[in-house]
């Protein structure tokens, strides 16, 4: 039976989900470079989901010694198995790897510039604060923005808007046109694009099918029947896809600015 509260959040977002269904970055991307351009601004995005995801784990489950019983078993179980595929899913070769690695390695072989990501986490290897680092290392403005958005989500220390957050704001809507864009790309360019092409379909499979069902039962769970939480989720998911949003227009401006 859906639950009352989830459709209401999906109704009020659904005009605002719709505008990244249809956003006119995807059909910007018509070689290799507007791939390249996509993927180094992008590639933020999907390290900082990891971010998210590992927050709501330390807030559901218990991470430190000794252990001891945290939460609700069952949000407990639904956030462990989103990490355990999330964290240690299978490259296009069957081995273990996250999705970030995934994505690096996908970047690599389109000779995508890896190079400022792989800064920002060494420089979080070494100690650095992710303040610091967003302010002091090279990135992308609007991957900046985006990436403070998510750490501001993670600083309200409120399992239920991260969940929503996590939930509805970091689903990637990849429309068909997209997918049929990278298979023509790897016609083109067989040994560039196959792994990017892997990472979205595989990305489609787990995250958009079972994950995706469990991160609706994670928000019910822990939003429950409480008018004020879903209401902050509806927010906090809100402001999520407007800045994601604000991250698709400027890679879209990126690209269209090469090409003229």
């Amino acid at each position: 039976m859906e639950n009352i509260h989830l459709q209401q959040l999906e109704s009020s977002i659904s005009i605002t989900r719709q505008k990244l269904v249809d956003h006119p970055v995807y059909a910007s991307i018509q070689d290799l470079d507007g791939l390249r351009c996509f993927m180094e601004n992008h590639v933020y995005a999907v390290w900082d989901f990891m971010s998210l995801l590992k927050a709501l784990q330390i807030n559901l489950t218990c991470v430190s010694l000794p252990w001891v019983p945290v939460g609700n078993p069952a949000t407990r179980f639904l956030i462990n198995e989103i990490v355990a595929g999330e964290e240690s899913d299978v490259d296009e070769n069957g081995v273990r790897t996250s999705h970030f690695e995934l994505y690096i390695k996908a970047m690599e072989q389109a000779e995508a510039n890896t190079e400022p990501i792989l800064g920002l986490i060494r420089a979080l290897n070494t100690g650095t604060s992710i303040a610091y680092a967003l302010d002091s290392i090279d990135i992308p403005g609007a991957a900046k923005k985006f990436m403070s958005f998510t750490f501001d989500t993670i600083a309200s220390a409120k399992p239920h808007i991260m969940a929503a957050v996590f939930t509805f704001g970091r689903e990637d809507l990849i429309p068909d046109m997209f997918i049929s864009l990278i298979k023509e790309l790897k016609i083109q360019f067989p040994d560039k694009v196959d792994i990017f092409q892997y990472y979205i379909e595989r990305h489609i499979e787990v995250d958009g099918g079972h994950h995706a069902a469990l991160a609706h039962q994670m928000t019910i769970e822990l939003c429950g029947t409480d008018e004020a939480k879903w209401q902050e989720a509806t927010e906090a998911v809100k402001q999520a896809l407007e800045v994601r949003i604000a991250l698709w227009d400027a890679i879209h401006q990126h690209i269209t600015a090469v090409v003229a």
